[in-house]
């Protein structure tokens, strides 16, 4: 459930990052040398790159919250 809820965090994240790149490529355009300001590996490898930190940065959260017993939970709230 943890990682249910991050994962669409992370991907509405990616989707809005992708989207103001991809808008802001015209802009970058002059920085860049030897690479398109649209090459589309680099944006899969960027993506790729902060998926595995989104979901490395979430898991650590989601095996604590394994390790609990249920009942101890329950009672808390």
């Amino acid at each position: 459930m943890i990682l249910l809820q991050s994962g669409r965090l992370i991907a509405l994240g990616l989707v809005l990052g992708t989207a103001g790149a991809w808008g802001l490529t015209r802009y970058l355009a002059a920085q860049l040398y030897d690479v398109s300001p649209t090459d589309p590996s680099t944006f899969v490898g960027v993506v790729a790159v902060l998926v595995a930190a989104g979901l490395a940065a979430c898991y650590q959260p989601a095996r604590r919250a394994t390790r609990v017993d249920p009942m101890l939970a329950l009672r808390a709230d």
